[in-house]
């Protein structure tokens, strides 16, 4: 009798255990983090973001290939533009320049059209003639510099923002819930983030184009002071 009564026990007490073990409940495994969940929480100030972002890439990619297009190599056309005027033939020169169609050939152009008046004021046209060259190699390049300035401010504006819109809640509950803070705050703080790596990446192409167009403007400047020393040499 004992033994059934024992054995009745241990029963009831394997099964209470299951049903305990039944009620634990299990920890949720953490949801995974994804980046394209993150753009979405940013809120609205994620729109101006990726449009600067878009603005800036099309700005980049049609300046480059415009900067790289004028930076070729004009070492040929130098020297043929020297066997012609050499030779006196003027008139090709002028032709061969203006089929380069390259920001060099055109100023190389403007001076050989004043071939005949005083050095200065060859000089002068080409000297004119080239900073409207280089005006046109730096449009729109300024605006990469603007997004550089911008983004990152945007992107805190989104963050104090969201900050902003997290006390309120506070407020209207009455209470402090640490998950509520720390869930919302990281969620806007993407917006800084965000702004931050537009404005970097944008400020390092800012510097990128305008170095290309540093480069070619010392090219030019050599070339020029090349051209006008050749005029200048006795018999021309």
């Amino acid at each position: 009798m004992i033994t059934l009564l024992l054995q009745a026990t241990d029963t009831i007490n394997n099964v209470l255990d299951t049903a305990n073990a039944a009620n634990i409940p299990v920890t949720a495994a953490p949801k995974e983090l994804h980046f394209i969940d993150l753009l979405f929480k940013g809120g609205w100030v994620m729109l101006p973001l990726g449009l600067l972002a878009f603005l800036g890439l099309i700005i980049f990619v049609e300046r480059y290939l415009t900067i790289r297009k004028s930076s070729k190599d004009e070492s040929n056309l130098m020297f043929q533009i020297k066997q012609n005027i050499h030779d006196g033939r003027l008139d090709s020169a002028i032709a061969l320049c203006k089929n380069t169609k390259s920001p060099l050939g055109r100023m190389l152009e403007k001076g050989l059209k004043r071939i005949g008046r005083p050095i200065k004021d060859i000089e002068g046209a080409i000297e004119n003639t080239g900073k409207l060259e280089v005006s046109k190699l730096e449009k729109n390049i300024g605006i990469l510099g603007i997004i550089a300035g911008i983004a990152p401010m945007l992107g805190f504006v989104g963050t104090i923002i969201g900050v902003i819109a997290i006390f309120h809640d506070v407020s209207i509950k009455g209470e402090i819930e640490i998950g509520t803070i720390s869930g919302g705050l990281y969620t806007k703080m993407i917006t800084s983030a965000t702004g931050l790596i537009i404005g970097i990446v944008a400020y390092v192409l800012y510097h990128i184009l305008n170095m290309m167009v540093e480069k070619i403007i010392l090219k030019m400047e050599t070339d020029a002071i090349e051209f006008i020393d050749l005029l200048e040499e006795p018999g021309k």
